[in-house]
């Protein structure tokens, strides 16, 4: 499975600015007042070729005026027990503290790796102080600083020893995965059951009922590979029991690991914001992506056009990208649940697709000619070959161009629409790299 790091400490030692590094963003708030985070933010980290998720804590404090203690550092705990590395967060230009003691006893307890990362060294001259972390007992104190980025490198490398293979030994990795996600309660479970022709997971009208991800070896029809039936990721702010958290953690992870997502929306709903939500989450992950639109035989008085309508609705929701299939169903009825996963399978042969070289150049270097990039600056792009990279996750095609810093985003997407009009990509993200000729 994909690595977690959960990263832990006292309020104030940097926590939300370390994690805006790793993930290279600003989602996390960063105040100087103690005590500004209070739930958890999830985030990714991509290092040496390697990804893994990044977990963002509140601080850790005792007998403090704060409301929100208790739930601060039942989150704490939540993070430290699904982590699978842990990064203790101390302050090098404050020093030890009576918080840092607690949370340092706590860790010692632990039988996963723990990292000890004395933050706030902002130049070489702190160095010097980095001895006195010793006393924590938790090895020895790898000295960064999370605002400026000293020493960050040596860290990650160092953290990335201690991570475990990206795939479990008890599934066989050359099987595809496809990953059944949404919102709790539009009928996950209910479509895994249809599919295997058993009760496999547990059905009730509670939303939240499947708590872990669960991994179905799915071989008839002349099929195999594995169904993943996820927990419903639902707002954060709803998120306020202990097993949900860690069903919302198992769903990330399940998504990082799969190669195709059905995403489930219920018709009866339509399409709301967190499904967008997780659509991101997908995209980012570089997944190839199915829309099953389950429950609808609940709808009523049904017209011929409302499914153009629906499926326009849901393009233009998840827009840009809209090489996508969309598929109406009902797991109930076990309306086109088939046809789900011969699309899915049709979704993940699209990914695995490779173009010879010629072909392509055949195809895609009259259709530059006709429509060549803009020019910029009075100076004129020409773009001479092109050639589809071998072993990447998603088909990625590099163009040689004499002035590839002058080819914008809209025409990158000319020409991954052109791809995509001649050969079948679809449900897979496509990247485009343009480089020097």
């Amino acid at each position: 499975m994909g690595n977690i790091v959960a990263i832990v400490g006292r309020p104030n030692v940097g926590k939300s600015t370390l994690f805006n590094r790793l993930t290279k963003s600003r989602r996390a708030i960063v105040n100087d007042e103690a005590g500004t985070t209070r739930d958890r933010q999830y985030g990714k980290c991509e290092w040496e070729g390697r990804e893994f998720s990044v977990i963002d804590t509140g601080g850790w404090v005792i007998n403090s005026s704060d409301v929100f203690e208790g739930e601060i550092k039942r989150h704490v705990v939540l993070a430290i027990e699904e982590a699978d590395v842990i990064l203790f967060l101390v302050d090098i230009q404050n020093g030890i503290t009576d918080y840092d003691l607690e949370v340092a006893q706590i860790l010692r307890g632990q039988t996963k790796p723990v990292m000890l990362v004395s933050n706030k060294a902002d130049t070489f001259e702190w160095q010097y102080g980095v001895a006195e972390f010793y006393k924590l007992g938790l090895g020895e104190p790898h000295m960064i600083s999370a605002i400026n980025g000293l020493g960050t490198g040596d860290f990650l490398d160092k953290l990335l020893t201690y991570f475990k293979p990206d795939f479990s030994d008890d599934l066989e990795e050359e099987l595809p995965r496809f990953a059944v996600v949404g919102r709790p309660n539009a009928g996950k479970s209910s479509i895994i059951n249809a599919f295997v022709g058993e009760e496999r997971t547990i059905v009730t009208d509670i939303a939240g009922t499947t708590r872990d991800s669960i991994y179905t070896r799915f071989n008839k029809f002349g099929h195999d590979f594995y169904l993943v039936d996820t927990a419903g990721i639902r707002k954060k702010a709803k998120v306020n029991e202990d097993l949900e958290y860690y069903s919302v953690v198992r769903s990330i992870r399940a998504i990082e690991n799969c190669d195709v997502c059905i995403l489930m929306i219920d018709a009866t709903r339509g399409i709301e914001s967190q499904d967008l939500n997780i659509f991101s989450l997908i995209q980012k992950n570089r997944k190839g992506f199915i829309v099953c639109v389950n429950k609808w035989d609940l709808i009523e008085n049904k017209e011929s056009n409302d499914i153009k309508k629906y499926e326009a609705t849901i393009r233009e929701r998840l827009a840009p990208f809209v090489d996508f299939p969309i598929i109406f169903t009902s797991a109930t009825t076990k309306q086109r649940i088939l046809k789900v996963l011969e699309t899915a399978v049709e979704v993940y042969e699209n990914k695995q697709r490779k173009i010879p070289t010629a072909k392509l150049n055949e195809y895609m270097l009259p259709a530059i000619e006709n429509y060549p990039p803009p020019a910029l600056k009075g100076k004129f792009i020409r773009i001479k070959y092109v050639t589809q990279l071998p072993n990447t996750q998603i088909p990625t095609f590099l163009f040689f161009a004499n002035l590839p810093q002058y080819v914008k985003d809209p025409y990158r997407r000319f020409l991954e629409n052109k791809i995509r009009a001649k050969y079948d990509f679809t449900g897979t993200p496509i990247q485009i790299f343009i480089r020097q000729k």
